[in-house]
């Protein structure tokens, strides 16, 4: 098993991977590439290699899913567009994403210690932790591998639960919302901002997000545990300026407003996709692939050295919430995609996780390169 849970620079050895510069610099996108100011620049489909037509195509095949708004951003601007990308709604799992984000400021400031333990940082609940669940860390947590199932209220989650004590911390992956919304709550004591608060001033603000109050975000409590959802509702317009900013390793017009090792340092795969358990998320015939990071999921395919050949999905890293919220970074096409399902107007509306591929498949056979007609 593939285990590189560690401190920021043994992550990066232990992996495998190039250390990226101190500071989190990294190496800019193509020359050319921009990002929005008051509103997102739209350029045409065939400037950047995409054909209208199949483009355009698929846009009917949208109308017959629960797709609410969609946007594909190539080079920092908009060649596709589905939907009311300005509306706003509850973006489920995705918010995992997101605060995963803001971490990246408070961990590589020294803030915030992700080797510390779920008891150094005052994580009891309303059932005692057991002494080998005490051990769990806050990496832990965000790789969803702490080991500590408790319950949320989470029904699915619930009925596929290990047994307590069954799983020693950081052996053993299973996607729990205890896990995540500890993860939210470790973030608020060790930084003494709210979520929401943070998301505002270390997001939203310098990246000029349109829709984003903090007035619609709310918190959900289970009677279940002390730990609360800190749910988000953001717009498809503004996840898109999440995405870019993920794309251009927390470079923002100019100034870096996250740091290019943390976004490097949640993307990294930890769990690859056959070392999943069977938890019932995760169907080994359906066509994504999908392992898991810190707080994102990780595209799990071999890698080609040497710029031999690059896969539409290779390097690929996404956000995902229930009903079909998704925010996909493809840097081998310096592509970001945003797809979005009304979850408040229709709890029962969804996209499948094999539908979205599907639309991925559209967009990548939409390429056309210097054939555009």
């Amino acid at each position: 098993m593939r285990r590189c849970l560690g401190i920021l620079s043994v992550l990066f050895v232990l992996c495998g991977l190039a250390v990226p510069p101190v500071g989190g610099q990294s190496t800019p996108r193509i020359v050319g590439d921009v990002v929005p100011g008051a509103d997102w620049q739209q350029t045409s489909p065939e400037s950047e290699g995409y054909s209208s037509r199949q483009l355009e195509a698929m846009r009917g095949w949208l109308k017959t899913q629960a797709t609410g708004s969609m946007m594909v951003i190539v080079g920092g601007r908009v060649i596709f567009s589905y939907g009311d990308v300005t509306h706003t709604s509850k973006v489920a799992s995705a918010r995992k994403s997101v605060l995963g984000m803001l971490y990246g400021k408070y961990v590589i400031n020294g803030k915030i210690d992700a080797s510390k333990t779920v008891k150094e940082l005052g994580l009891d609940d309303k059932v005692p932790f057991l002494p080998m669940e005490e051990k769990a860390t806050l990496e832990q947590l965000m790789a969803s591998r702490s080991g500590i199932y408790i319950p949320t209220g989470n029904e699915d989650q619930r009925r596929l639960l290990p047994q307590r004590g069954s799983e020693y911390p950081g052996t053993n992956y299973f996607y729990n919302n205890w896990d995540f919304d500890a993860v939210g709550v470790a973030f608020e004591k060790a930084t003494g901002l709210g979520i929401y608060d943070a998301l505002q001033t270390d997001l939203a603000a310098p990246l000029g997000m349109q829709d984003y109050m903090i007035s619609k975000q709310k918190k959900i409590f289970s009677p279940e545990s002390l730990h609360p959802e800190y749910a988000m509702y953001l717009s498809t317009r503004d996840m898109a300026r999440l995405g870019l900013l993920m794309l251009d390793y927390g470079m923002w017009n100019g100034k870096q407003v996250m740091s290019g090792d943390w976004v490097r340092y949640m993307t990294t795969l930890v769990t690859p996709f056959r070392e999943m358990h069977p938890t019932g998320f995760q169907n080994a015939g359906e066509p994504e692939r999908w392992g898991y990071g810190l707080l994102w999921w990780v595209w799990d395919q071999p890698g080609f050295v040497g710029g031999v050949y690059t896969g539409f999905m290779q390097g690929a890293y996404s956000a995902m919430g229930t009903g079909g919220t998704f925010i996909t970074v493809l840097p081998a096409k310096d592509m970001v995609v945003v797809h979005q399902v009304d979850i408040d107007k229709d709890y029962r509306a969804s996209v499948s996780p094999s539908s979205y591929i599907a639309i991925l498949s559209m967009i990548a056979n939409a390429n056309c390169m210097d054939d555009c007609k």
